[in-house]
């Protein structure tokens, strides 16, 4: 895998405020990215875990400005996404895409899937009449369709098959990095496999680096080179995938393991049980935002924010492993 990095997040932020019903006033806001920093190099495959309603969707939309973020950068190939006018912005569409999680909803139903998967190709002025239907079957045989597939619509097609139909929309225009949104959640178990599969394939083949998201920690397991643990809108560790599953280090990051079903019926995994109810995030806790839910709190949790640091070349934002210096 290249070190070259080819996406570097500083200090993202993203709020959505909340409306009062008196003359429509905000009244408060919901963090739902708070001050994420990540790096993603070349080839690789960033697994982005956590509970839903952490901020993963949102922060893989704010990557690709498909949501305006409110503050910090995306350094995408070194340059600042957020900084782009319209116009620049849509050259680099071309190099990030996105795979989204429902494979209906993502898809127009007036649309045949040559229209679909073409769209790109047609804004970008990169392939019309002919061409374009050359391209298009390129695609549909890639990611394992038939080439009848074209003129077709949505709804002729199985969930998985409409998967497939939304990866080769994602590669119509050769991408470098993919945000994958969950992209075998709405599957049946029987057909996830499936798709995992083809998304490698296509990883190793055409050199893509993906940030995949996921709630299925044996998916990321599998498919994943390193991997970030998200709570409550901030990233609470990041490590090789392989040092995440044998050794977490955050309580939060331990839970989540613990709770990954074994095949095995003699094996016996301890689990570990949060405490406490979910901090909302209109009103974040002070100190360490997993706090009210932590068995091993101390004083220090309830009102100092734990940084994100290096520990032993990984990366974890926990008092338990920071002590303050003492002179």
């Amino acid at each position: 895998m290249n070190s070259e990095k080819l996406l570097e997040i500083k200090n993202l932020h993203k709020s959505f405020p909340i409306k009062g019903k008196l003359f429509a006033k905000d009244i408060g806001a919901v963090r739902a990215v708070n001050g994420v920093s990540l790096s993603i190099a070349k080839g690789e495959v960033l697994g982005l875990v956590g509970e839903s309603g952490c901020g993963k969707s949102t922060l893989g939309r704010c990557i690709l400005r498909l949501i305006e973020p409110d503050g910090g950068e995306v350094l995408f190939e070194g340059a600042n996404l957020l900084r782009l006018s319209g116009r620049e912005m849509k050259g680099k569409r071309r190099d990030m895409q996105i795979i989204f999680q429902d494979p209906y909803a993502s898809l127009n139903p007036r649309m045949t899937v040559g229209d679909a998967i073409g769209e790109g190709l047609l804004v970008h002025g990169i392939a019309k009449g002919t061409e374009k239907r050359k391209k298009i079957l390129e695609l549909l045989s890639m990611v394992g369709l038939r080439p009848d597939s074209i003129d077709k619509y949505p709804h002729e097609f199985s969930g998985g098959q409409r998967q497939r139909i939304g990866i080769a929309r994602a590669l119509a225009l050769y991408p470098k990095f993919i945000v994958a949104d969950e992209p075998v959640s709405a599957l049946d178990v029987s057909i996830q496999a499936q798709i995992i599969n083809l998304l490698e394939s296509l990883k190793n083949d055409l050199g893509l680096t993906y940030l995949f998201i996921s709630h299925d920690l044996r998916i990321v397991e599998h498919l994943c080179d390193r991997v970030a643990v998200m709570y409550l809108g901030e990233i609470v560790e990041t490590a090789k995938t392989a040092d995440i599953y044998s050794n977490p280090l955050h309580p939060y990051t331990q839970a989540l393991l613990s709770a990954i079903p074994v095949a095995d019926p003699e094996f016996k995994r301890e689990r570990v049980i949060l405490t406490g109810d979910i901090p909302s995030p209109i009103s974040s806790p002070k100190g360490c935002p997993f706090h009210p839910r932590c068995k091993h709190v101390m004083e220090r949790c309830k009102s100092e924010a734990p940084v994100l640091k290096e520990e032993g070349g990984r990366n974890v934002a926990c008092h338990l492993y920071y002590r303050p210096h003492i002179r």
